[in-house]
């Protein structure tokens, strides 16, 4: 992302020709929310910030009707290169302030701003490197997104195969474009998906990434006809996509992280930070693993990982680590999903690795962190989990917790009543 001024950004406007600028925010569920504005109110925005209702933050519209305003991240500013070349549009991400011309509290990118801000007070800098994968499907006659998909390529093949070669090719270019890093893409194991890994990023500029990055997928696909989904498992017979997340955590240039000499290659501090990790992903699952769809991924055999235990047991841990080409470690957390709020996920994430180290809960000199169990295998499990780990609710806020924990709790009501294909092709005819 560059480093724009009001006044470096007003000249790419007029050189560029652009008409529209989004201004664009994510609401507490990882929806992405945009107001688009001519070119000629830009410097106003700056000024006089543009108005929301704090509903809009809300999946039902609904809730408090305090009004909000909009300020522009500079520093964010793209030119969206799949729209038209005259008339340009541009995007600028936002931040949200009060009346008062404070920050409001709820704003899911101020919630992790401020726990970015806790870490580097005490040295520490988190650097996050997301792995997004997604299928590709085709529609049908009237443009509904399907499951369907005409090919049958599995991990890393390449053209004719792969059918989608062409498309990951525009959606790597949009995002060089736009200012972002992409270390690589590739096919996955299943029909149709594919993955996207991002470059190592300070944990703001992640979520913007991945956010970017879903608005750029979709985008990309549509003008090649097909239809873009992040949906964890959107097909029974295949494996799931996620959104693996890679971490560093620095601090005087060093991840601490990491320690070639310790078994395991993780240093103390490692240790003590994902034990931290894994002492509240029970919890911490509903932000995580956010929708009824997210847990049939994390069914055990898909690879998906949902033990809470290091060093991994056949396969199945939802932390993972290897030697990269020169001998250093790499780590992630596997059981995250793109269903999730990349800004929730990453400031949960630091905060409960941080309360690890602070407790130092690994001073263990074997390199095992105990099993403490498996995630929750379903929506309902998770909500049970949150409920009996206070965790996330004192970083989140009480009314923040309370509105999400609403929505999830009608989701997981509402799909608990529903007769599904598979009840009705099973029973009807037998019983």
């Amino acid at each position: 992302m560059s480093a724009y001024t009001l006044e470096s950004v007003l000249d790419v406007i007029q050189e560029e020709d652009v008409e529209f600028i989004r201004l664009q925010f994510t609401d507490a569920f990882g929806t992405l929310k945009n107001i688009a504005v001519t070119a000629d109110q830009i410097s106003r925005v700056f000024t006089e910030p543009f108005p929301i209702e704090e509903a809009s933050f809300q999946k039902d519209g609904q809730g408090g009707e305090e009004r909000l305003y909009l300020i522009p991240d500079l520093s964010s500013f793209a030119i969206l290169p799949w729209r038209p070349q005259t008339g340009r549009v541009a995007r600028l991400l936002c931040d949200v302030y009060k009346a008062d011309k404070t920050p409001y509290e709820e704003s899911v990118r101020y919630l992790l701003k401020k726990v970015s801000d806790e870490a580097e007070k005490k040295g520490y800098t988190f650097y996050v490197k997301p792995e997004c994968e997604f299928f590709l499907f085709h529609t049908d006659d009237n443009g509904v997104a399907t499951t369907l998909t005409h090919e049958k390529a599995g991990y890393l093949d390449l053209s004719p195969v792969d059918l989608a070669e062409n498309v990951r090719r525009d959606i790597v270019l949009a995002l060089e474009e736009m200012g972002f890093p992409v270390e690589s893409s590739h096919h996955e194991r299943s029909a149709g998906q594919q993955e996207i890994d991002c470059g190592y990023l300070p944990a703001c500029q992640a979520a913007d990434q991945i956010m970017t990055l879903k608005m750029t997928v979709r985008s990309i696909a549509k003008r090649h006809g097909l239809h873009a989904t992040f949906m964890p498992k959107p097909k029974s017979d295949c494996d799931g996509s996620g959104m693996h997340i890679q971490m560093r955590l620095m601090k005087d240039g060093r991840n601490v992280l990491v320690d070639k000499d310790n078994p395991g290659n993780l240093s103390r501090e490692g240790l003590a930070f994902f034990r931290g990790i894994l002492k509240h992903s029970a919890g911490l699952a509903v932000f995580t693993n956010p929708i009824v769809n997210s847990y049939k991924r994390l069914t055990p055999g898909w690879g998906a990982g949902n033990r809470l235990s290091w060093p991994p047991q056949d396969g199945e841990s939802v932390i993972r680590t290897w030697l990269s080409y020169g001998g250093k470690r790499e780590i992630e957390l596997c059981s995250p999903d793109c269903a999730s709020n990349p800004y929730l996920v990453l400031a949960l994430l630091l905060k409960a690795g941080l309360e690890g180290i602070e407790e130092g809960e690994g001073e263990n000199e074997d390199g095992i962190l105990k099993s403490s169990g498996c995630l929750p295998a379903n929506l309902g499990q998770a909500l049970e989990a949150f409920a009996a780990d206070p965790f996330a609710a004192g970083i989140l806020g009480e009314s923040f917790t309370a509105k999400y924990l609403k929505q999830k709790v009608r989701e997981w009501d509402t799909y608990e009543k529903m007769v599904t294909p598979w009840e009705v092709g099973e029973y009807l005819y037998r019983i």
